[in-house]
């Protein structure tokens, strides 16, 4: 091999060499990226599964927020207070083709810890007057005892009745309509003026023993009593169990009552067969504005000092006492201790009796532990 052979060898294997060597760059070039990709790929996925794993908790969150805000929405408003409310009410499909009965009650009426508002109103003539009743005899009544601060709510009821009576003429087609209504307010009133000593140091020790088991959201002391007022105006009734005898806190203003045939006759009005001139079986409501004369708004009113003894409060329309003693209403929810299932099961009673009227009842279950 000559020298110039020698050389052009050498040249090609240099150059041959240099092309292996540039495809061994370029596949480890490939392999590195490759690899690299392949690692972006893996933290790409690992960084998608920790977002979708936070998202999961998030919305298991908001999930579990929203059964929160749904157990709160659907509570009982009366949690933590010491008394529980339960309603029933019966069309009566039979023997009427409307409802026109209304009933209302405040938790922590008036802005105030453990206060109470409880109402039933009884329409006649339609419902128009019942129902502006049930949705704003409370509103005055809260103006009223705000203004006058009223020691005697007594006289506070009494004002706000004839108010609604005076605002309810004005309503603009309100035509015939009336109800009879019922009215109960339970709240806690201090007295000034107590005496400290052993016995009430103790009972505040027991209240407060009590308080810290959370049962109750106001703890009465020594000084505290709590006070119930009624005010009714017809023949929707309030009955008070006290020990499991009936009390009955409300007067029936009815047609064929005695004493309000006498005060019709003194205003110039008839009544005949029990009904006021010939039309209206009750003496007493609210609206009515034909009859106003003889049917008045001014209710009977009654305060009464709840004690220890005292379990529940009963008020309902006539659909019930129609054909139900008090006496009777007391016996058959005694002992029941769900306020809801107690009105069940005195309107149960009613339909069973053959009731003719719409039937509401409301039972208000007094805390007896509260006074411990």
């Amino acid at each position: 091999m000559t020298g110039k052979k020698v050389i052009e060898y050498i040249r090609r294997k240099s150059m041959d060499m240099g092309r292996r060597s540039s495809n061994s760059k370029d596949k480890a070039e490939k392999t590195d990226n490759k690899n690299v990709e392949n690692e972006v790929d893996v933290e790409k996925n690992e960084e998608n599964e920790e977002n979708e794993e936070n998202e999961e908790k998030e919305v298991k969150l908001e999930n579990e927020e929203d059964e929160i805000d749904k157990e709160k929405s659907s509570g009982d408003p009366c949690e933590g207070l010491s008394f529980k409310v339960g309603v029933s009410e019966n069309k009566n499909s039979k023997f009427r083709r409307t409802m026109e009965d209304v009933h209302t009650y405040v938790a922590n009426f008036c802005e105030r810890l453990d206060w109470g508002y409880f109402a039933v109103f009884d329409g006649h003539a339609g419902k128009q007057c019942a129902r502006w009743s049930g949705s704003n005899l409370h509103n005055l009544l809260h103006e009223n005892i705000m203004k006058d601060n009223c020691n005697d709510l007594r006289e506070g009821l009494n004002k706000t009745f004839i108010e609604a009576d005076k605002e309810i003429s004005k309503i603009k087609g309100i035509g015939s309509s009336g109800c009879t209504a019922a009215v109960a307010i339970l709240r806690w009133e201090e007295e000034v003026d107590g005496e400290d000593g052993e016995e009430g140091e103790e009972n505040e020790n027991k209240n407060e023993e009590i308080n810290r088991e959370g049962k109750f959201e106001f703890i009465p002391t020594r000084r505290h009593k709590r006070i119930l007022y009624t005010a009714n105006v017809g023949d929707t009734r309030i009955v008070l169990s006290r020990g499991g005898k009936a009390i009955r806190l409300s007067y029936d203003h009815k047609g064929s009552d005695v004493n309000e045939v006498k005060r019709i006759f003194r205003q110039g009005g008839v009544v005949l067969g029990g009904r006021v001139n010939g039309v209206l079986a009750v003496s007493r409501s609210l609206g009515d504005i034909y009859l106003k004369d003889h049917v008045i708004g001014i209710p009977y009113t009654t305060m009464t000092e709840i004690k220890k003894e005292d379990e529940f409060i009963i008020i309902g329309c006539d659909g019930l006492w129609d054909v139900c003693t008090d006496e009777k209403a007391i016996s058959l929810i005694r002992g029941i201790k769900d306020a809801q299932r107690a009105s069940e099961v005195l309107t149960e009673y009613a339909m069973k009796r053959g009731t003719t009227d719409n039937v509401t009842v409301m039972v208000v279950l007094l805390e007896q532990e509260v006074f411990k």
